[in-house]
């Protein structure tokens, strides 16, 4: 009896499982993809060793102004006071540990992911020689805000294309000593800020973008970026390296100047031809802001870290295109972010970019989805596209 029964079982759960699996696929199959994913080769993770060896010293930064700043992304600073913008559209001043909102590009309702494009989102943020601000906002374009009055100044807008390019997605800025030159980033031409995981699936490109403070031009550098990121002037000014998401690297542009002007050193052939190089590769995560250290190097936040050993989401789904299209016609970006595992990591490179020391924060626990580690006076202000909060860490006592 007990055989035949087990028979009917085994009979009965087929049936089942055929009768759920057919028409589950053949939805799958009919079902529309949002994205069209192009396959990413990546190498192997580097091991989390040396320098890079996992550790706990993010844990030691604390939180400060907790829920009153929602998605501090970029830090800059004017002596001691800070300015940062924030997921609800807002630019604020902090001073003297209050904070005050100066300027909004966009207008409201600002309070979900929908609301975005009318809210608008300010990313990078640099100051310029005349303690200026300039701000690249993800939706509207590069703007120059006044920090006193507020006053905001559009400088390029997302509405006019760009040598046939759309802007969708502009992301962070580096602005010359003499505030002549601001290079930024356009992460893609096709995804706006709400949809950045698929902008990181599909794996398209796009590029880097200088604009003239004086004759108001605006021109495309490079081009073939995958999710270009933060970007960073050196300190000499003779380059721009450029953060690209996607491939978990650093490349660098090559500048020369001379007196009546600045140009890019364009080489004709070689390793160098086009004027640009690898600066970082393969890292431990997926570089978002960089920005100058106190030491002459950078530092380097990640948006997520590439486990090794361990599993790694990108990597593994880099290659599989058909498993990606599967995921997203299945699954909505907030539940596919579920799955991407809350670590933080800070780098700190060297002006040659190796690695001189990293600060972890496994889970995230104190701090979590760090955008920028902005030094100011001994300390590392730490910007988080989602927390609602500004880490600080005493970077005498890590």
């Amino acid at each position: 009896g007990s055989t035949y029964s087990s028979k009917v079982f085994r009979v009965t759960f087929l049936t089942l499982a055929v009768s759920v699996a057919v028409p589950l696929l053949g939805v799958t199959v009919l079902l529309d993809c949002p994205i069209d994913p192009q396959p990413i080769s990546l190498k192997e993770p580097p091991l989390l060793t040396g320098v890079l060896e996992p550790n706990t010293k993010l844990r030691k930064a604390e939180r400060l102004w907790e829920n009153q700043l929602l998605g501090p992304e970029s830090i800059v600073n004017i002596g001691d006071v800070l300015f940062t913008g924030t997921a609800d559209g807002k630019i604020v001043k902090i001073e003297d540990g209050e904070i005050q909102t100066i300027a909004r590009i966009g207008h409201g309702p600002c309070g979900g992911r929908e609301d975005e494009p009318t809210c608008g989102r300010p990313l990078g943020m640099r100051v310029g020689p005349n303690n200026t601000l300039f701000v690249a906002d993800a939706y509207y374009g590069l703007y120059e805000v006044d920090p006193d009055t507020g006053e905001t100044k559009m400088l390029v807008s997302t509405k006019t294309p760009i040598e046939g390019q759309k802007l969708s997605f502009v992301n962070d800025l580096t602005v010359t000593r003499d505030g002549r030159k601001i290079y930024f980033t356009d992460s893609s031409s096709k995804w706006q800020r709400q949809d950045y995981l698929f902008l990181l699936m599909e794996g398209t490109d796009d590029g880097l973008l200088e604009y003239d403070t004086v004759t108001k031009e605006v021109k495309v550098l490079m081009v073939g970026l995958r999710f270009p990121n933060g970007v960073q002037l050196s300190p000499a000014e003779d380059f721009v390296l450029v953060q690209e998401t996607t491939m978990a690297r650093i490349r660098r542009q090559l500048r020369c100047s001379n007196l009546l002007s600045i140009t890019f050193r364009y080489y004709v052939s070689g390793l160098m031809k086009g004027g640009a190089d690898m600066f970082v590769e393969n890292m431990p995560g997926l570089p978002d802001n960089i920005r100058l250290s106190s030491s002459g190097g950078y530092w380097v936040a990640m948006a997520a870290v590439r486990p090794n050993p361990g599993f790694s989401l990108l990597d593994f789904l880099s290659e599989k295109t058909w498993i990606k299209r599967m995921i997203f016609k299945l699954l909505s970006q907030e539940t596919v972010t579920k799955f991407v595992p809350k670590y933080s990591l800070v780098v700190e490179l060297s002006e040659t970019g190796s690695y001189k020391r990293s600060f972890h924060d496994p889970n995230g626990v104190t701090v979590a989805y760090v955008s920028e580690a902005h030094e100011h006076q001994g300390h590392l202000y730490l910007g988080s596209f989602r927390s609602p909060y500004l880490g600080r860490l005493d970077l005498q006592h890590v």
